[in-house]
């Protein structure tokens, strides 16, 4: 079997930057994820440069502008458990700044960019929410830039709530073949918190053959990388589990292969 390839990612640190993934430390191609945690009036931004990016709210409220135009004051939860998400598209070679009017949790979701995509606010209700599964296999997912929305050039955003004791990403399903139309190839990133933040859940990363084949515990603020292979995830009685989720890959669309041994229980 493999050796563990460090797919559970910790924050390092409770304010600031406190995750930077990108290609060269995920070891693969495509995607990054970084996290800011803020106090109010404080300032930060960046340059996409060849990438695109998707700056998401997850708790909180700041100022936002690209290339200078100013995008005003953006958010109202102060949660992710407190209803949808607020989110600015930066096109590739953009510059962005972003000032906390509040304590602020901002994701920087980013792909490689192309095209002539517009910077854009990406509001709450833009996609509506979808509630999947049943009994203990509910999740409630907000789209923030499905491949349906014609918005960006690689990147697919998306979070979901979990509530507590379900499953999720679930039957077991994998995204790691660039066959279209049965299956596209995608890297994923997906960054957890959990309500109320002392839980954990469980997430599981395999291939077909366990060539990789690791069972994690995740807890608040842990970042999963799936470079490959199927990735469910299972919440504890008690915490209701949010997690943020950012693909790429060669082409911009989410075409997912199920576990053929579980689709039963989609029946």
């Amino acid at each position: 079997m493999a050796s563990n390839p460090n797919l559970r990612v910790r924050p390092k640190g409770t304010v600031g930057q406190v995750h930077d993934v990108t290609p060269a430390t995920a070891g693969w191609t495509y995607v990054g994820f970084a996290l800011h945690r803020l106090t109010a009036g404080e300032t930060i931004g960046g340059d996409a440069g060849d990438q695109e990016l998707c700056l998401v709210l997850v708790g909180g409220k700041g100022r936002f502008s690209v290339d200078g135009d100013d995008f005003g004051e953006l958010g109202e939860r102060m949660s992710p458990f407190e209803g949808a998400p607020w989110a600015v598209y930066v096109p590739m070679g953009s510059a962005w700044t972003a000032e906390a009017s509040t304590d602020l949790e901002l994701a920087v979701c980013a792909a490689p960019g192309g095209g002539e995509h517009k910077a854009q606010i990406i509001a709450p209700g833009r996609h509506p929410q979808i509630t999947r599964g049943k009994g203990a296999n509910v999740r409630h997912v907000h789209n923030i830039m499905p491949e349906d929305d014609g918005a960006a050039h690689s990147l697919l955003v998306v979070e979901v709530i979990t509530p507590q004791g379900n499953t999720s990403s679930y039957p077991p399903h994998k995204h790691d073949q660039d066959n279209l139309p049965h299956e596209s190839q995608l890297e994923e990133t997906y960054f957890h918190r959990l309500n109320p933040p002392q839980g954990f859940a469980m997430q599981r990363v395999y291939t077909d053959d366990r060539s990789l084949d690791e069972a994690l515990v995740i807890e608040d603020g842990d970042v999963t990388l799936v470079p490959r292979g199927y990735h469910p995830v299972a919440t504890t009685a008690g915490y209701d589990l949010y997690y943020l989720n950012v693909m790429a890959g060669p082409r911009r669309v989410w075409k997912f292969h199920n576990a053929p041994e579980h689709e039963w229980l989609l029946k």
